[in-house]
């Protein structure tokens, strides 16, 4: 197995011991732990991309498998925002962000089947990184706020990380809809 298939699978790995961090508070600064974790798993995604098309070590199996590490990852986060309080993050962009991947993955079948793999393209990788980065910055808001009881304004979850969510909501849409439209030729016979 090449070094970039070796970090998608890390990333892979690295989802439950984010879910630990999140979740169990009886664990010092674990809100920090869990941005550790979810930024290193994020840059993850960043390098084994860089590694595969500089070495030339692009395969199947990485096309295959680093979208949909990216998918768990990114969709486990937003999850388990939905559920916490100290958020109060809508379930509708999850709701969007999930119908999406499903439609992504099946087309992915379908293009599959007519023995074609299809790599993420710009609007996807776009979505991913900004979706990431929203993570990061809110995964950095609960340190400040449940690890280290700083007094954040309320306008900054409300306006700032709520427009950040909505802005990841409006690239997965995008990039929905450019995917779809790209992938006509696999489902005009279906």
């Amino acid at each position: 197995m090449n070094l970039p298939n070796k970090l998608t699978l890390l990333r892979v790995i690295l989802i439950p011991v984010f879910v630990v961090f999140i979740y169990v508070d009886a664990i010092p600064l674990h809100f920090l732990l869990a941005l550790v974790v979810f930024a290193a798993a994020s840059l993850t995604d960043l390098l084994d991309g860089k590694i595969a098309r500089a070495r030339g070590l692009v395969t199947n199996f990485g096309k295959f498998l680093d979208p949909l590490a990216d998918k768990v990852l990114v969709i486990t986060a937003l999850t388990v925002l939905v559920e916490l309080d100290q958020f109060q993050m809508s379930a509708i962009p999850l709701i969007i962000m999930i119908a999406r991947e499903f439609m992504v993955s099946g087309l992915r079948l379908l293009a599959a089947e007519q023995g074609v793999v299809i790599a993420a393209g710009i609007w996807g990788k776009l979505k991913t990184a900004v979706t990431m980065v929203t993570i990061v910055v809110v995964l950095a808001y609960l340190s400040l706020v449940g690890d280290f009881g700083v007094a954040v304004p309320e306008f900054v979850k409300t306006w700032i990380l709520g427009g950040l969510i909505w802005i990841c909501t409006a690239l997965t849409v995008i990039s929905g809809l450019v995917y779809l439209r790209g992938c006509r030729e696999y489902i005009k016979d279906c």
